[in-house]
């Protein structure tokens, strides 16, 4: 790995907040496109930094992708029971993928998770379409978990999220 993982400063928000909407955004992720309310929501890393730890994965000072770590009990939490962790909005730079740092991230996450007291599992949601984050969560040891499945969106029937798990 020729990248650090860090926490994220204010002088990453911007650049880390387009790189999540692009990722979004080019990946087809946001059934509503560039109108997708969810879009604001990705690019408000400052919003996200006060509710929850996000890390930033860089590599000479440029920002390569990121991911948001939401601690037990944290507001950001979507299915993260009492005891869990939750990973939310992980993305990498389309210039940077296949070097490891969608990995790198989410391992970062699976380190903090096994640090806080009292955390037994780590948990994410995911949609049908992200393959390569799904290789990544499996490779990790993650296990789907059909049973957590979930809708963001209830008035959208095929909007329907896949969920996984990590015991630690």
């Amino acid at each position: 790995m020729d990248f650090v993982i860090r926490q994220v400063t204010p002088d990453d928000y911007e650049t880390l907040g387009k790189i999540t909407a692009q990722a979004y955004l080019r990946d087809g992720l946001l059934d509503f496109g560039e109108s997708d309310w969810y879009l604001g929501k990705l690019r408000d890393v400052a919003k996200r930094a006060a509710d929850a730890d996000v890390l930033v994965a860089v590599e000479d000072g440029r920002a390569l992708g990121g991911v948001t770590f939401v601690p037990s009990g944290g507001p950001m939490a979507d299915i993260a029971r009492p005891e869990e962790a939750e990973i939310r909005m992980l993305a990498v730079d389309r210039a940077a993928r296949g070097r490891g740092v969608g990995e790198g991230l989410v391992r970062a996450c699976v380190d903090r998770a096994r640090s806080v007291d009292g955390c037994v599992r780590i948990v994410l949601s995911t949609k049908r379409t992200m393959h390569a984050a799904h290789r990544i969560y499996e490779r990790l040891g993650f296990v789907r978990t059909p049973g957590r499945d979930w809708n963001p969106l209830p008035g959208q029937p095929d909007i329907t999220l896949l969920t996984y798990e990590l015991t630690l």
